[in-house]
Protein backbone atom coordinates (compact mmCIF):
# COMPACT_ATOMS: atom_id res chain seq x y z
CA UNK A 1 0.00 0.00 0.00
CA UNK A 2 0.85 3.56 -0.80
CA UNK A 3 2.79 5.63 2.16
CA UNK A 4 0.63 8.39 3.59
CA UNK A 5 2.38 11.61 4.03
CA UNK A 6 1.02 12.53 7.45
CA UNK A 7 2.48 9.02 8.37
CA UNK A 8 6.09 10.47 8.08
CA UNK A 9 6.49 12.79 10.62
CA UNK A 10 7.27 10.80 13.22
CA UNK A 11 10.67 11.30 14.25
CA UNK A 12 11.65 7.43 13.07
CA UNK A 13 9.94 4.70 11.95
CA UNK A 14 7.15 3.16 14.19
CA UNK A 15 9.12 0.12 13.80
CA UNK A 16 12.19 0.77 15.85
CA UNK A 17 11.67 -0.43 20.02
CA UNK A 18 14.35 1.15 22.23
CA UNK A 19 17.68 1.90 20.77
CA UNK A 20 18.19 -0.76 18.29
CA UNK A 21 16.68 -1.49 14.82
CA UNK A 22 14.63 -4.83 16.49
CA UNK A 23 11.72 -4.54 15.16
CA UNK A 24 12.65 -2.70 11.69
CA UNK A 25 11.65 -3.75 8.41
CA UNK A 26 13.76 -2.83 5.31
CA UNK A 27 14.60 -2.77 1.99
CA UNK A 28 17.65 -2.63 0.29
CA UNK A 29 18.26 -1.42 -3.06
CA UNK A 30 21.64 -1.61 -4.83
CA UNK A 31 23.34 -4.89 -2.71
CA UNK A 32 26.91 -3.79 -3.26
CA UNK A 33 29.97 -3.31 -0.46
CA UNK A 34 28.45 -0.76 1.25
CA UNK A 35 24.99 -1.68 1.03
CA UNK A 36 25.43 -5.37 2.47
CA UNK A 37 27.17 -3.85 4.90
CA UNK A 38 24.75 -1.79 5.98
CA UNK A 39 22.27 -4.32 5.62
CA UNK A 40 24.16 -6.92 8.07
CA UNK A 41 24.57 -4.06 10.15
CA UNK A 42 20.69 -3.98 10.46
CA UNK A 43 20.05 -7.37 10.73
CA UNK A 44 22.37 -8.01 13.28
CA UNK A 45 20.64 -5.34 15.75
CA UNK A 46 17.51 -7.28 15.32
CA UNK A 47 16.27 -5.31 11.62
CA UNK A 48 14.45 -8.20 9.23
CA UNK A 49 15.35 -7.58 5.75
CA UNK A 50 12.08 -7.63 3.44
CA UNK A 51 13.30 -7.39 0.04
CA UNK A 52 16.52 -6.86 -2.17
CA UNK A 53 16.24 -5.14 -5.31
CA UNK A 54 19.03 -4.81 -8.03
CA UNK A 55 19.76 -4.07 -11.49
CA UNK A 56 20.79 -7.98 -12.13
CA UNK A 57 18.24 -9.81 -9.39
CA UNK A 58 20.26 -12.97 -10.96
CA UNK A 59 23.91 -11.39 -9.45
CA UNK A 60 24.57 -13.68 -6.39
CA UNK A 61 24.42 -12.01 -2.64
CA UNK A 62 26.84 -12.28 -0.02
CA UNK A 63 25.81 -15.44 1.56
CA UNK A 64 25.35 -13.66 5.23
CA UNK A 65 22.39 -12.06 4.10
CA UNK A 66 19.11 -14.19 4.84
CA UNK A 67 17.11 -15.35 2.33
CA UNK A 68 14.61 -12.58 0.78
CA UNK A 69 12.70 -11.87 -2.31
CA UNK A 70 14.51 -10.39 -5.24
CA UNK A 71 13.48 -7.65 -7.88
CA UNK A 72 15.00 -5.64 -10.55
CA UNK A 73 15.26 -1.89 -9.20
CA UNK A 74 12.56 -1.08 -11.81
CA UNK A 75 9.55 -3.34 -9.82
CA UNK A 76 10.78 -2.23 -6.64
CA UNK A 77 7.57 -1.40 -3.74
CA UNK A 78 8.93 -1.04 -0.46
CA UNK A 79 5.36 0.43 0.86
CA UNK A 80 4.66 -0.35 4.12
CA UNK A 81 8.55 -1.07 5.26
CA UNK A 82 10.09 1.71 7.50
CA UNK A 83 13.21 1.80 5.65
CA UNK A 84 14.65 1.88 2.25
CA UNK A 85 18.21 1.80 1.91
CA UNK A 86 19.11 3.21 -1.57
CA UNK A 87 22.87 2.58 -2.16
CA UNK A 88 23.45 2.34 -5.87
CA UNK A 89 26.23 4.58 -7.17
CA UNK A 90 26.12 8.10 -6.84
CA UNK A 91 26.28 8.78 -10.84
CA UNK A 92 22.95 6.36 -10.60
CA UNK A 93 21.29 8.02 -7.77
CA UNK A 94 19.26 10.20 -9.24
CA UNK A 95 17.93 8.26 -12.04
CA UNK A 96 17.36 5.42 -9.52
CA UNK A 97 15.00 7.45 -7.17
CA UNK A 98 13.21 8.93 -10.10
CA UNK A 99 12.67 4.97 -11.55
CA UNK A 100 11.50 4.01 -7.52
CA UNK A 101 9.11 7.18 -7.32
CA UNK A 102 6.25 5.67 -9.72
CA UNK A 103 5.86 3.17 -6.83
CA UNK A 104 5.14 4.27 -3.02
CA UNK A 105 8.06 2.89 -1.07
CA UNK A 106 8.90 2.72 2.61
CA UNK A 107 8.46 5.28 5.01
CA UNK A 108 12.01 6.69 5.15
CA UNK A 109 14.58 6.77 2.60
CA UNK A 110 18.39 7.05 2.97
CA UNK A 111 21.07 7.06 0.80
CA UNK A 112 24.80 6.39 1.80
CA UNK A 113 26.97 8.68 -0.69
CA UNK A 114 29.58 11.07 1.05
CA UNK A 115 29.18 14.12 -1.73
CA UNK A 116 25.62 13.96 -2.36
CA UNK A 117 23.13 15.55 -0.06
CA UNK A 118 19.19 14.64 -0.35
CA UNK A 119 18.06 16.10 -3.35
CA UNK A 120 19.04 13.39 -5.56
CA UNK A 121 16.03 11.51 -3.25
CA UNK A 122 13.77 14.37 -3.75
CA UNK A 123 11.35 12.05 -6.52
CA UNK A 124 10.51 9.94 -3.38
CA UNK A 125 8.85 12.48 -1.34
CA UNK A 126 5.62 12.22 -3.76
CA UNK A 127 4.25 9.43 -2.25
CA UNK A 128 5.06 10.46 1.11
CA UNK A 129 8.79 8.92 1.93
CA UNK A 130 10.69 11.20 4.08
CA UNK A 131 14.22 11.17 2.35
CA UNK A 132 17.78 11.66 3.72
CA UNK A 133 21.67 10.51 3.73
CA UNK A 134 23.49 8.46 6.01
CA UNK A 135 27.02 8.16 4.87
CA UNK A 136 29.58 5.79 7.24
CA UNK A 137 32.87 7.52 7.42
CA UNK A 138 34.54 4.63 6.34
CA UNK A 139 36.72 2.97 3.49
CA UNK A 140 34.88 -0.42 2.35
CA UNK A 141 37.43 -2.51 0.47
CA UNK A 142 34.69 -5.42 1.45
CA UNK A 143 31.55 -5.88 3.36
CA UNK A 144 32.12 -5.16 6.52
CA UNK A 145 29.61 -7.29 8.46
CA UNK A 146 29.75 -5.27 11.81
CA UNK A 147 30.61 -1.24 12.45
CA UNK A 148 33.68 0.06 13.75
CA UNK A 149 32.94 1.71 17.17
CA UNK A 150 32.96 5.63 16.71
CA UNK A 151 32.29 5.86 13.05
CA UNK A 152 31.04 8.90 12.29
CA UNK A 153 27.94 9.50 9.98
CA UNK A 154 27.01 12.40 7.82
CA UNK A 155 23.79 13.49 7.66
CA UNK A 156 21.26 15.34 5.67
CA UNK A 157 17.58 15.61 4.77
CA UNK A 158 14.25 15.49 6.11
CA UNK A 159 13.60 15.98 9.90
CA UNK A 160 12.38 11.79 9.83
CA UNK A 161 15.29 10.67 7.76
CA UNK A 162 17.95 12.64 10.10
CA UNK A 163 16.13 11.22 12.73
CA UNK A 164 16.52 7.47 11.63
CA UNK A 165 19.99 8.34 10.89
CA UNK A 166 21.06 9.58 14.35
CA UNK A 167 19.07 6.42 15.65
CA UNK A 168 20.92 4.01 13.68
CA UNK A 169 24.50 5.43 14.61
CA UNK A 170 23.88 5.57 18.09
CA UNK A 171 22.56 1.95 18.14
CA UNK A 172 26.08 1.01 16.07
CA UNK A 173 27.83 3.13 18.76
CA UNK A 174 28.81 5.84 16.04
CA UNK A 175 28.62 9.41 16.15
CA UNK A 176 26.31 11.66 13.80
CA UNK A 177 25.69 14.99 12.82
CA UNK A 178 24.17 17.56 9.54
CA UNK A 179 26.55 17.82 6.94
CA UNK A 180 24.75 20.48 5.11
CA UNK A 181 24.47 20.05 1.70
CA UNK A 182 26.28 23.20 0.51
CA UNK A 183 29.23 21.55 2.29
CA UNK A 184 29.31 18.35 0.99
CA UNK A 185 31.71 17.89 -1.14
CA UNK A 186 34.39 19.81 0.88
CA UNK A 187 32.87 17.28 3.57
CA UNK A 188 34.17 14.07 1.41
CA UNK A 189 36.91 15.73 0.05
CA UNK A 190 38.12 15.77 3.66
CA UNK A 191 37.25 12.71 3.76
CA UNK A 192 38.82 11.48 0.70
CA UNK A 193 42.34 12.70 1.75
CA UNK A 194 42.09 11.01 5.15
CA UNK A 195 41.89 7.68 3.02
CA UNK A 196 42.94 8.07 -0.09
CA UNK A 197 45.30 10.36 0.33
CA UNK A 198 46.85 8.90 2.49
CA UNK A 199 46.85 5.32 0.30
CA UNK A 200 48.23 7.94 -2.30
CA UNK A 201 51.00 8.99 -0.60
CA UNK A 202 52.00 5.32 1.16
CA UNK A 203 51.71 3.81 -2.88
CA UNK A 204 54.36 7.08 -4.07
CA UNK A 205 56.59 5.44 -1.14
CA UNK A 206 56.54 1.93 -2.13
CA UNK A 207 57.21 2.79 -6.09
CA UNK A 208 59.89 5.12 -4.81
CA UNK A 209 61.85 2.63 -2.28
CA UNK A 210 61.63 0.14 -5.65
CA UNK A 211 62.70 2.25 -7.99
CA UNK A 212 65.69 3.53 -6.12
CA UNK A 213 66.09 -0.21 -5.28
CA UNK A 214 66.46 0.43 -1.94
CA UNK A 215 65.73 -2.48 1.04
CA UNK A 216 62.00 -3.77 0.73
CA UNK A 217 62.02 -3.61 4.64
CA UNK A 218 61.54 -0.22 4.52
CA UNK A 219 58.18 -0.11 3.57
CA UNK A 220 57.02 -1.53 6.38
CA UNK A 221 59.35 0.46 8.40
CA UNK A 222 57.55 3.91 6.81
CA UNK A 223 54.41 2.58 8.00
CA UNK A 224 55.85 2.12 11.48
CA UNK A 225 56.80 5.00 11.34
CA UNK A 226 53.16 6.87 9.98
CA UNK A 227 51.60 5.34 13.52
CA UNK A 228 54.05 7.31 15.31
CA UNK A 229 53.42 10.56 13.63
CA UNK A 230 49.49 9.81 13.49
CA UNK A 231 49.54 8.88 17.80
CA UNK A 232 51.04 12.22 17.73
CA UNK A 233 48.31 13.49 15.73
CA UNK A 234 45.67 11.93 17.63
CA UNK A 235 47.20 14.05 20.92
CA UNK A 236 47.36 16.92 19.17
CA UNK A 237 43.25 16.60 18.26
CA UNK A 238 42.49 15.18 21.81
CA UNK A 239 44.51 18.46 23.35
CA UNK A 240 43.13 20.79 20.72
CA UNK A 241 41.01 20.54 17.94
CA UNK A 242 41.70 23.70 16.18
CA UNK A 243 43.89 23.35 12.74
CA UNK A 244 46.42 25.47 13.80
CA UNK A 245 47.30 23.32 17.00
CA UNK A 246 48.21 20.44 14.77
CA UNK A 247 51.00 22.23 13.31
CA UNK A 248 53.21 21.40 16.08
CA UNK A 249 52.66 17.43 15.27
CA UNK A 250 54.21 17.77 11.63
CA UNK A 251 58.02 16.78 11.78
CA UNK A 252 60.65 16.38 8.62
CA UNK A 253 62.80 19.21 7.23
CA UNK A 254 60.13 21.19 5.72
CA UNK A 255 58.29 22.27 9.09
CA UNK A 256 61.90 23.07 10.24
CA UNK A 257 62.05 25.18 7.31
CA UNK A 258 65.54 23.15 6.22
CA UNK A 259 65.35 24.23 2.31
CA UNK A 260 68.93 22.67 1.77
CA UNK A 261 67.29 19.40 2.47
CA UNK A 262 64.75 19.70 0.34
CA UNK A 263 66.43 20.72 -2.24
CA UNK A 264 68.73 17.90 -1.98
CA UNK A 265 65.25 16.02 -1.83
CA UNK A 266 63.95 16.94 -5.04
CA UNK A 267 67.26 17.18 -7.04
CA UNK A 268 67.05 13.57 -6.15
CA UNK A 269 63.76 12.72 -7.18
CA UNK A 270 63.96 14.91 -10.52
CA UNK A 271 66.80 12.26 -11.75
CA UNK A 272 64.97 9.11 -10.61
CA UNK A 273 61.08 9.69 -10.52
CA UNK A 274 60.57 13.29 -11.67
CA UNK A 275 56.36 12.33 -12.23
CA UNK A 276 56.21 12.11 -8.08
CA UNK A 277 57.52 15.64 -7.84
CA UNK A 278 53.96 17.96 -7.67
CA UNK A 279 52.79 15.53 -5.23
CA UNK A 280 56.02 15.59 -3.08
CA UNK A 281 56.53 19.51 -3.91
CA UNK A 282 52.91 20.16 -2.76
CA UNK A 283 53.18 18.08 0.52
CA UNK A 284 56.76 19.97 1.41
CA UNK A 285 55.47 23.31 0.24
CA UNK A 286 52.27 23.09 2.74
CA UNK A 287 54.98 21.51 5.54
CA UNK A 288 56.29 25.11 4.88
CA UNK A 289 53.24 27.19 5.26
CA UNK A 290 52.17 25.53 8.41
CA UNK A 291 55.87 25.39 9.88
CA UNK A 292 56.28 29.66 9.06
CA UNK A 293 53.00 29.98 10.54
CA UNK A 294 53.91 28.24 14.00
CA UNK A 295 57.44 30.30 14.24
CA UNK A 296 55.31 33.27 13.60
CA UNK A 297 53.11 32.57 16.51
CA UNK A 298 56.08 31.82 18.42
CA UNK A 299 58.27 34.94 17.92
CA UNK A 300 55.44 36.92 16.02
CA UNK A 301 58.29 40.05 15.07
CA UNK A 302 59.50 41.32 11.80
CA UNK A 303 62.45 38.89 11.78
CA UNK A 304 60.12 35.68 12.24
CA UNK A 305 57.78 36.93 9.60
CA UNK A 306 60.80 38.00 7.14
CA UNK A 307 61.92 34.82 7.84
CA UNK A 308 58.89 32.82 6.42
CA UNK A 309 58.51 35.50 3.80
CA UNK A 310 61.86 33.99 2.13
CA UNK A 311 60.95 30.49 3.49
CA UNK A 312 57.42 30.59 0.90
CA UNK A 313 59.05 32.30 -1.95
CA UNK A 314 62.14 29.80 -2.21
CA UNK A 315 59.83 27.08 -1.92
CA UNK A 316 56.91 28.76 -4.64
CA UNK A 317 60.78 29.26 -7.05
CA UNK A 318 61.52 25.35 -6.27
CA UNK A 319 58.32 24.29 -6.87
CA UNK A 320 57.99 26.42 -10.67
CA UNK A 321 61.07 24.21 -11.72
CA UNK A 322 58.46 21.29 -11.53
CA UNK A 323 57.80 19.26 -14.44
CA UNK A 324 55.05 19.11 -16.40
CA UNK A 325 52.55 16.36 -14.54
CA UNK A 326 52.87 12.96 -17.11
CA UNK A 327 49.51 11.59 -17.93
CA UNK A 328 50.07 8.12 -19.33
CA UNK A 329 46.74 8.15 -21.08
CA UNK A 330 47.38 10.33 -23.19
CA UNK A 331 50.57 9.15 -23.97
Amino acid sequence: MAVRAESNQEPWPQGFRGESPGGCRFALAGPGKVGTSLALWLIAGGAELAAVASRDPRRPLDGRLPAAPRLPLGELSSAGLDLLLLTVADPALSAVAEQLAARPQARVVLHASGPLDARPLHPLRRLGSEVGTLHPLRAFPEVLAAPAPGTFYGLDGDPGAVALGRRLAAAWDGEAAVVPAERRALYHLAATLAAGGVTTVVAAIAELIERAGLPEELLAANLRLMDGALEATRRAVRERAAAAELDRAITGPAARGDLATLELQREALRALAPELLPLVAALQDEALRRGRRLRRRAAPGAEAREMGDEIDQKAISSLRQTPPVRNPERE
